[in-house]
């Protein structure tokens, strides 16, 4: 897979709760990450002394944050609408030449800033709230 464009790495929101999903307008940066926790089962027993660790164990999550510009009076809209009514809808986030990931997220946090000579900025951090599919494109 060769070099890519930035711009092409999506996060959509479902707007109305059946699956019509809009990128969400402005954004110049974004970005998603996976965890998982490990679950440590070493034991005196342990070859070595090295640790061991329970495989398909312990709590996955993914996140997702961007920033940028207000550009869509629908989008931003019901990103305010999600984080105060505490919604966990569906996001998905296109990855390019490597797929769509989707499921459940809440907003955690949106940020607002602005200079006196400059366009006013959000910025936006989700967490997910329950299992993710992945889709290849």
């Amino acid at each position: 897979m060769g070099a890519q464009n930035g711009k092409d790495l999506l996060i959509k929101v479902d707007l109305t709760g059946g699956g019509n999903f809009q990128t969400i307008a402005g954004l110049r940066a974004s970005r998603i990450s996976f965890n998982a926790e490990t679950v440590d089962v070493t034991s005196l027993e342990s070859a070595g002394g090295w640790r061991e660790l329970l495989g398909g164990a312990g709590v996955k999550s993914a996140g997702i944050s961007g920033s940028g510009v207000f550009r869509d009076e629908n989008t931003d809209e019901r990103a305010r609408q999600i984080f105060f009514d505490g919604e966990t809808p569906e996001f998905q986030v296109v990855i390019p030449d490597f797929g769509i990931v989707e499921g459940a997220f809440q907003i955690t946090s949106i940020e607002y800033a602005g200079s006196y000579n400059g366009e006013a900025t959000y910025e936006m951090s989700m967490a997910s709230a329950g299992a993710m599919s992945f889709t290849a494109l």
